[in-house]
C-alpha cells in the first residue's frame, strides 16, 4: 500500500510515518519505480504496535528495541530474548496501571467539579 493509505489505516500522519522511516523505526518494504514507499501487511502491524506504545510513554529506542525482540521471537528466541520480552510486559503492565491511577484521578476531578454545578 503507498503511504497515504498507510496513514489513513493507521491513523498515523504522513510526517510521523516518514520520520519513523528516518530514524529506522519502520521503513518502506519497498519503493515503486517513480520512487513512492510501498509498504507492506507486516510493515502495517509493526506500526500499529507502536501506536499501542506510544500512550504508554514508550520512546523510539524502547519501540525499537521491542521490535527487534520481536523480530527475534519470531525466528528463533533465546532466553535472553524472552527475558527481554517479559519486562516489556512487565513495564508495559506498570505504565498502564499508572495511567489507570490517572483515569482514575480524573475521574474524581469530574465528580468533584461536577458537584458544584
Amino acid at each position: 500500500m503507498h503511504i497515504g493509505e498507510l496513514a489513513e489505516r493507521t491513523g498515523l500522519s504522513l510526517r510521523t510515518l516518514r520520520h519513523y522511516d528516518e530514524v529506522g523505526l519502520v521503513s518502506a518494504s519497498g519503493r515503486t519505480e517513480g520512487g513512492f514507499r510501498l509498504y507492506t501487511q507486516d510493515d502495517y502491524d509493526r506500526l500499529i504496535l507502536i501506536r499501542r506504545m506510544k500512550p504508554l510513554g514508550f520512546t523510539l529506542e524502547e519501540m525499537a528495541e521491542l521490535l527487534d525482540i520481536i523480530d527475534t521471537m519470531r525466528g528463533t528466541p533465546d532466553a535472553a530474548s524472552r527475558a527481554a520480552l517479559e519486562r516489556f510486559v512487565a513495564e508495559a503492565a506498570d505504565r498502564r496501571a499508572k495511567l489507570q491511577q490517572q483515569l482514575a484521578m480524573a475521574d474524581e476531578f469530574i465528580e468533584l467539579l461536577a458537584s458544584h454545578r
